[in-house]
């Protein structure tokens, strides 16, 4: 059986580790990127944290799975008539089954200049573009922003916004450079921080946020960013450091392709009782139209349930399963919630680092996760990872 798994995320990488358990089953896995990138840890990384934490080749996941090809490449096109997809490439590819799980982009709703001038965390190449900013600023004698601005207060805004004030005072006393005083800015358009969760949760994190001296904006539209300001409900707020957490979007993939697919109007795929689009074709995690969409548990959910769907033919139904949320508010501190059980403190700060190594261990053997789960622990020296080099920027 030949299938085709495009995507190197949660649902692309799990779909495969499991069909590659059959050996009749030939897969190829196609990303446009030669790591798997583990999402929850983006904000440690941006915040001084080691990268190996963040991103892990595709070649080490698969290694020793002689049925499983991984092809670097885009896919542009859809044929679900001729079972073909085509890629930036020029190739063209026949599948027998076929399973889509590209995952979401970011969008800016089209709000001007934050296209241009916004930094984000979404990826190595923007993480390092963020980094260098700052590594370049702090280099400089008062060349810091006042206002450091992150525009979103959901899990990846939180997370971030209550681990920079320490990064921020780490490069302070690495370079030792008299620096104004800078304040921390989440803004959110919605009128509660995490607003995918609870009231109660919002309000235990925003108020935590509001102990680590995180100055919390709700309620507030970002109307546009210039090179020196932006502007959030007809008010500039000046700053050349605003961090975009904030919109994402479904894979453009679909929208060219929308001839092929039934899209819902946020441009998700709707999908059938068995995540499919066609018998031939699985839709999965963030593009698809489900109940918990969006979250890594979900796609492995789903990349788990189109395995056994295609390895074993079986006529069970998907069943959407709600999975814990537990988001880290700063050191040794984080909201967990699940259903009605919710707390925060201490106790949700270990829960999180135990979710860690499940999530490494869902796509690496046992003593691979462990190695990656522990360079959590490692700060990586800002320079080699940013590529910054100080004695040759101040000449």
């Amino acid at each position: 059986m030949q299938v085709i798994v495009v995507g190197g995320g949660f649902g692309g990488v799990k779909a495969a580790l499991e069909l590659s358990k059959n050996k009749r089953v030939q897969v190829t896995l196609i990303s446009d990127k030669p790591d798997f990138q583990y999402y929850p840890a983006l904000y440690s990384t941006a915040t001084g944290g080691s990268r190996l934490q963040s991103w892990v080749p595709l070649g080490e996941i698969f290694a020793g799975r002689d049925n499983v090809t991984v092809i670097i490449d885009t896919v542009t096109t859809l044929d679900k008539a001729d079972r073909t997809i085509g890629t930036a490439s020029g190739a063209t590819h026949t599948y027998q089954t076929l399973v889509l799980a590209l995952g979401s982009v970011t969008t800016y709703f089209g709000i001007e200049g934050l296209d241009h001038y916004a930094y984000g965390i979404k990826s190595y190449e923007e993480i390092t573009r963020l980094k260098q900013h700052l590594l370049r600023e702090f280099s400089t004698a008062n060349g810091a922003d006042s206002h450091f601005l992150i525009v979103g207060a959901g899990p990846t805004g939180v997370e971030l916004a209550s681990s920079l004030g320490t990064y921020l005072k780490h490069l302070k006393k690495k370079f030792k450079t008299a620096q104004p005083r800078v304040s921390i800015n989440i803004i959110e358009a919605a009128p509660r921080v995490l607003p995918r969760m609870s009231e109660a949760a919002s309000k235990k994190v925003e108020a935590r946020l509001k102990r680590l001296g995180v100055h919390v904006e709700l309620n507030k539209k970002v109307e546009s960013e210039t090179a020196d300001s932006l502007v959030v409900s007809g008010r500039p707020i000046k700053s050349h450091t605003v961090i975009w957490t904030s919109g994402v979007a479904n894979n453009p993939f679909f929208k060219a392709n929308e001839s092929q697919f039934n899209l819902a109007p946020n441009g998700r795929v709707i999908v059938d009782k068995h995540l499919r689009v066609d018998p031939h074709v699985y839709v999965i995690g963030d593009n698809a139209v489900t109940p918990f969409g969006g979250l890594a548990q979900t796609a492995l959910h789903d990349g788990i349930y189109a395995a056994k769907q295609i390895l074993h033919k079986s006529n069970k139904k998907y069943k959407a399963k709600q999975p814990p949320v537990v988001v880290p508010v700063g050191e040794n501190w984080a909201i967990f919630e699940y259903k009605k059980l919710r707390f925060g403190g201490w106790l949700g700060a270990l829960i999180r680092q135990a979710a860690d190594f499940v999530g490494y261990r869902d796509i690496l053997p046992f003593g691979q996760a462990l190695g990656v789960w522990r360079t959590q622990r490692i700060r990586e020296e800002d320079v080699i990872i940013a590529g910054f080099d100080t004695a040759k920027d101040e000449a």
